[in-house]
């Protein structure tokens, strides 16, 4: 309803996502360099779109990556089977000393005027090793999947990532499931692996297989080298004025792409945000209401509106709802600990419905 994205009514899985996992150490509120004690989340762009549509919303998904045969490994193993999600593994063997291994990411929350802080460990990371031919696509698309998913981040960690989303891509068309990707532009990431002309090149290959595009305006001017106004000018993150501008020129590169969509988020304070979120469909522009927040833990929300968003569509909701879905998903999701979702499609309909705060006795 309302969109033509020709999503199969059926199949073994709704969803299918490719990417790393890996597992984010939080501290909480104390700086790593005065840390003692961290949480362990299970994480990764790809898998928690996935997990939070299998764990919330009830669908059947799927994730192929990279797992090393090790503790980590197994940590990681059982996170992915607690939210409900089918792995499709390449399997590494860990030398004891080098790896290969699993990446770490290093997440403290911030607090007040203090931002979060983020850096990684993504040294000699299984996942990065991964390659076309790894996965034995027709066999994974046997049954039928209705969503492909993949993401920049991915992308980023080496040229056989890259070549591999170009892979599973054209495998996801010729068995009719409809494409995703999230543009997740990651400096830091791309300046490690070739700078920002390799960005533009590598994630400009993708997106020419892509239906569903996610991805704000830095993502799509720096990821996508798509022309528009400098993104620390606009006066307010929550206009969705700028961002709505550039689609044309998006879908004038890509004209595949039938819907372009991104959160909209202004920060206050590291634990006070104002969320928003816009999609583009097929030339409609639906934006969500405006909500502001008090974050605990701001990790994952925009992969919370995402799989928001793709329930939605895959619901056969009409498009402002599918968005208003992934708006609340995404809002909740922030304030919850860690990466993946805690909430139940009860309680995002509910907030989606315009739900309170208020005591549920």
């Amino acid at each position: 309803m309302g969109t033509s994205l020709n999503i199969p009514s059926s199949g073994t899985f709704d969803f299918l996502a490719l990417g790393a996992l890996v597992h984010r150490l939080d501290p909480g509120l104390v700086p790593f360099r005065k840390a003692t004690t961290c949480s362990i989340h299970v994480s990764g762009g790809e898998f928690n779109c996935a997990a939070n549509l299998a764990d919330a919303f009830g669908m059947r998904a799927a994730i192929a990556t990279a797992l090393v045969d090790y503790p980590i490994g197994e940590l990681i193993a059982g996170q992915v089977r607690a939210m409900g999600v089918t792995p499709f593994y390449k399997h590494f063997a860990h030398d004891g000393v080098r790896g290969p291994n699993m990446a770490t990411v290093y997440s403290d929350r911030g607090h007040g005027v203090r931002g979060p802080v983020v850096f990684y460990n993504r040294c000699n990371e299984a996942a990065a090793q991964l390659k076309p031919g790894d996965f034995d696509w027709k066999a994974v698309f046997a049954g039928g999947v209705r969503w492909f998913h993949s993401g920049g981040i991915f992308a980023a960690l080496s040229e056989t990532t890259a070549e591999l989303i170009v892979e599973a891509m054209e495998a996801a068309k010729r068995h009719g499931a409809v494409t995703s990707f999230d543009v997740n532009y990651r400096e830091r990431l791309w300046s490690a692996s070739g700078g920002l002309g390799r960005a533009q090149s590598v994630l400009g290959r993708i997106v020419e297989h892509v239906d569903v595009l996610v991805g704000n305006e830095e993502d799509l001017q720096k990821g996508l080298g798509i022309p528009g106004p400098q993104v620390a000018s606009s006066s307010s993150k929550l206009d969705p004025g700028s961002f709505v501008g550039m689609i044309e020129r998006v879908v004038a590169r890509y004209p595949q792409i039938k819907i372009v969509a991104t959160t909209l988020r202004e920060v206050h304070s590291t634990n006070r945000h104002s969320w928003g979120a816009v999609a583009w469909v097929e030339g409609k522009t639906h934006v969500s209401p405006t909500v502001d927040l008090d974050v605990h833990d701001r990790v994952g929300g925009g992969d919370g509106f995402a799989s928001g968003l793709f329930y939605g569509l895959m619901t056969n909701e009409p498009p402002q709802e599918a968005v208003k879905l992934g708006w609340a998903h995404g809002a909740l999701l922030t304030t919850f600990p860690g990466d993946t979702t805690m909430a139940t499609l009860e309680q995002v309909r509910a907030f989606a419905r315009g739900g309170s705060a208020r005591i549920q006795r």
